[in-house]
């Protein structure tokens, strides 16, 4: 379909007051109070589009995920490493299963770190879209992880149950396993509070794993102290329960990552988007409005109607300002594509030509 601009691009509003998009229209049309009550919503309403001298949001956010991954990947690692001593002094199963997954949680870093990286690299011919979908991937392999270390755990507490033995160390079990809470809540929140913010959803399943660890931690407390009233039991069972609480985050994670992988949407974020576009003057109705998440940030398509009395410069400035209602209406959205439709006056389908190429 022919549409009445370009190719989405970056906006940067101090270029110039049109941004980009027939800038003589919007001269000739509004004057000077149209561009100053133009200017001072810019600096009322919160949007996603930066001004050129700032960082682009793009790599800030990846940057701050970034900086997250490794930090977490810091506290965790050390949990592991220290309850991995408790480990081989008190042979507890509870807390073996307890710190394979801390030490799965801080390695799930690493595809999530190379994902960022490669999310900052420029579309190319190749990938037109860019490399955002690499965090999708990443977050295929943040389950496939978390799916794999709750079968180890599970193996070996099934093992202990058919074959039971007194757990030895108990008050430093008991530490660890207080240790690995903390870390683990700590990393969670953190994980969250920055996925939610960037839009990253392999981050927020990554940080629902570490709060779900935190609390097999607390398991393992308990575990250890039907250890330390003689029941010797309580150590594999606590392992079992380790498992299936990990089992219901892996539902969790595993769906988040496959609606991104179809390119799901939150409904409310699309009906902000289509009111947005409707108010746009000159816009009679929206014929169809799509968006999809790229790593963690959004793209729009839209076919807006428009008189099509209209000349094309018109048409063209009704379309960025379409577009421009969207990236201020929709976070993380960073271009929108807008295809312009006349409206239709009882002649010939302006899509008769297409009509044999549809479903």
């Amino acid at each position: 379909m022919s549409e009445t601009n370009t190719a989405p691009r970056p906006h940067h509003h101090d270029q110039h007051p049109g941004h980009g998009h027939d800038h003589g229209a919007h001269e000739h049309r509004d004057g000077r109070p149209a561009r100053l009550r133009h200017g001072l919503a810019h600096r009322l309403v919160p949007h996603g589009h930066e001004t050129a001298d700032k960082v682009d949001p793009a790599m800030e956010s990846s940057a701050e995920g970034m900086r997250t991954l490794w930090i977490s990947l810091t506290v965790l690692g050390l949990t592991a490493a220290l309850q991995g001593l408790v480990v081989v002094f008190s042979g507890s199963v509870a807390l073996l299963g307890d710190t394979l997954h801390n030490a799965a949680d801080a390695l799930t870093a690493l595809p999530l770190g190379v994902a960022f990286v490669l999310g900052r690299r420029v579309a190319t011919r190749r990938f037109t879209y860019g490399f955002g979908r690499a965090e999708d991937l990443a977050g295929v392999v943040i389950v496939a992880v978390i799916a794999a270390s709750s079968a180890l755990a599970a193996l070996t507490a099934i093992d202990r149950l058919a074959s039971p033995r007194a757990v030895s160390h108990l008050p430093a079990v008991a530490a660890a396993a207080v240790i690995g809470f903390i870390g683990n809540e700590w990393v969670a929140r953190y994980r969250i509070r920055t996925g939610n913010r960037i839009g990253s959803a392999a981050l927020v399943a990554d940080g629902l794993h570490a709060r779900t660890d935190g609390f097999a931690s607390l398991a393992v407390l308990a575990g250890a102290g039907g250890a330390a009233l003689g029941w010797h039991l309580a150590d594999p069972i606590v392992g079992l329960l380790i498992t299936a609480a990990i089992a219901f985050v892996l539902k969790d994670a595993a769906r988040e990552v496959f609606r991104r992988l179809m390119d799901a949407v939150d409904p409310a974020v699309v009906d902000a988007a289509e009111a947005a576009l409707r108010r746009v003057p000159g816009v009679q109705d929206v014929a169809e409005l799509r968006t999809r998440w790229i790593g963690h940030r959004l793209r729009a398509e839209a076919t807006v109607v428009i008189d099509g009395t209209l000349s094309l410069r018109a048409a063209h400035r009704i379309s960025v300002e379409a577009e421009h209602a969207l990236l201020h209406a929709v976070p993380r959205l960073t271009a929108a594509l807008i295809h312009a439709d006349p409206a239709h006056t009882g002649g010939q389908d302006p899509h008769a030509a297409l009509a044999h190429h549809r479903p």
